[in-house]
């Protein structure tokens, strides 16, 4: 059945679907941006399973009522559609969260009090903390946790293609277009290189007017998720950009919590990653069933186990929140000649970062006869398989002619053919001394990869990764506002540079890895 939800100021389009049966039932509430009636088969899985679906669009978007304003107004929406659930006969009270993507932050918001800034005063003022009704679990998929963190690397660097896509399909109209941006690009292909970063809907040509909104700047979004108390399951896939989110969610959260981390992209097991193997290919929907249902149980595990896929290799293996903390890692000192088992210089230890002519993220090829844009080692073949499980990084010591620089590390491995395949990348921000070597960390994400014998590893040390990354114009100038560009000399000091690898041995995969994070 379909109905409208009343919510301060609006009413929100609802699906619900029962399980045979008098009931009252458990429900899981899933709320969206991208149509509820998407999820349709999703639901109907979930009522054959015993539970009452509620799939809903959020306020402003498709079939329901009031303004869209992306991240604002989750939190009491979600609150007062819980409260909503509850007094329906067919709902015996208790309910889980679920969603993926920004319908995963729309069910987090409504589990952690204070997660979301509270909505403005004409949409209704929200209930006193402590009668905002909670539901009694999460399922949070690839979670996108916030406007700040998905409009930026936990560096500051801007992630450009990803925010460009995504509000060109979505912002300001309440329904979508996924292929907006690649329309646009095949018309206007340099699109992206628009200045200022802030004006591009000007050169869109499609008013956007809460593009600005995305740039404002402000502080880190705040992730109170030691505050959440009630059940936790996180999902992610180790290729999706906001994979260090999913981790940190899981490590940082309150109460019981749960992970699995494969071998895939956004869209989990329909987006495998060239690594992922037929063991990769889990029953995610048995699983939520499955770990629903645990925890709602009058009791459950404390802990936070999980359980991650190792691509490459047919094995999951199990993880603590320690094992996701960034370490020291296996140290790969950088060697500018000779031999040795670490990258070896093999140009570029003086290169230009030029905004005009930025190393690009849509290209994994390097041509030798091009003016260095960036730094470039390569390791000897590896003698026998490795496998790498955990958070990677590498220490530079370097210098820029210009007081504002960002650091991209690129990692990418080479098959025996000589073949790549981008294995991690890293950003770093920094405003140093003209011309003063100094050295920092920059962290490369968590890494859960078998690599072949005869395998090397390619790093890559640019000043840009374009169109993936806005442009640093080397001026000082916020980049989302600058209009001038200007090339930013670079210096890479092999003596004091490593890559750190966290190699794993010794350890024994898991025989059902879904089992091991039952609640």
């Amino acid at each position: 059945m379909s109905v409208q939800v009343p919510v301060p100021g609006a009413a929100l389009a609802t699906d619900v679907r029962l399980p045979a049966g008098a009931g009252p039932f458990p429900a899981v509430v899933l709320r969206t941006p991208y149509d509820r009636r998407g999820h349709r088969g999703e639901a109907r899985a979930w009522a054959a399973h015993g539970f009452a679906a509620v799939v809903q669009d959020v306020r402003g978007r498709h079939a329901s009522g009031g303004d869209w304003h992306p991240y604002r107004h989750e939190a009491g929406d979600g609150a007062d559609t819980l409260r909503w659930i509850r007094a329906q006969p067919w709902s015996d009270g208790r309910v889980i969260a679920v969603g993926a993507s920004y319908a995963a932050y729309c069910a987090l918001v409504t589990a952690v009090p204070g997660a979301e800034p509270a909505p403005p005063a004409t949409t209704g003022a929200p209930a006193p903390a402590a009668s905002v009704p909670r539901p009694d679990g999460v399922i949070a998929a690839v979670p996108a946790v916030g406007p700040a963190a998905v409009a930026r690397e936990p560096s500051g660097v801007e992630r450009l293609l990803g925010r460009a896509g995504w509000w060109a399909a979505h912002g300001d109209r309440a329904g979508s277009d996924p292929a907006a941006l690649g329309k646009a690009l095949a018309y206007d292909p340099r699109l992206l290189e628009h200045l200022p970063v802030s004006a591009l809907p000007e050169r869109l040509g499609r008013p956007l007017p809460s593009w600005a909104d995305v740039w404002t700047p402000a502080a880190p979004d705040r992730t109170p998720w030691a505050d959440g108390r009630v059940p936790l399951l996180a999902v992610g896939g180790t290729r999706d950009p906001f994979a260090a989110d999913t981790l940190a969610l899981w490590r940082d959260w309150g109460g019981p919590a749960r992970l699995v981390l494969g071998p895939w992209g956004h869209g989990l097991t329909a987006e495998p990653a060239p690594e992922a193997r037929p063991g990769h290919r889990a029953d995610l929907g048995r699983l939520y069933v499955r770990w629903a249902r645990a925890a709602l149980a009058p009791t459950g595990r404390p802990g936070a186990d999980g359980a991650v896929a190792l691509g490459g290799s047919e094995h999951w293996y199990p993880v603590t929140p320690r094992d996701t903390a960034p370490g020291t890692g296996t140290a790969l000192p950088f060697v500018s000649s000779g031999s040795g088992t670490g990258p070896r210089l093999l140009r570029g230890r003086d290169f230009t970062a030029d905004p005009a002519h930025p190393m690009r993220s849509d290209r994994l090829d390097t041509d030798p006869r091009a003016h260095p844009d960036r730094a470039l080692l390569l390791t000897p073949p590896l003698p026998r398989p490795l496998d790498i499980l955990g958070p990677a990084c590498a220490r530079l010591r370097v210098a820029a002619d210009t007081p504002a620089a960002d650091w991209f590390v690129r990692l990418v491995a080479l098959d025996p053919r000589g073949r790549a395949e981008p294995l991690a990348l890293g950003t770093a921000r920094r405003t140093d001394p003209p011309g003063t070597p100094v050295t920092f960390t920059v962290p490369l994400g968590f890494l859960a990869r078998r690599l072949g014998a005869g395998t090397r590893l390619r790093v890559e040390i640019g000043g840009h990764h374009f169109p993936a990354h806005a442009r640093n114009p080397h001026t000082g100038e916020d980049p989302t506002t600058a209009t001038r560009l200007r090339p930013s000399r670079r210096t890479l000091h092999t003596d004091g540079s490593a890559l750190l690898l966290p190699v794993r041995t010794g350890r024994r995969p898991l025989t059902d890895p879904l089992q091991e994070i039952r609640t």
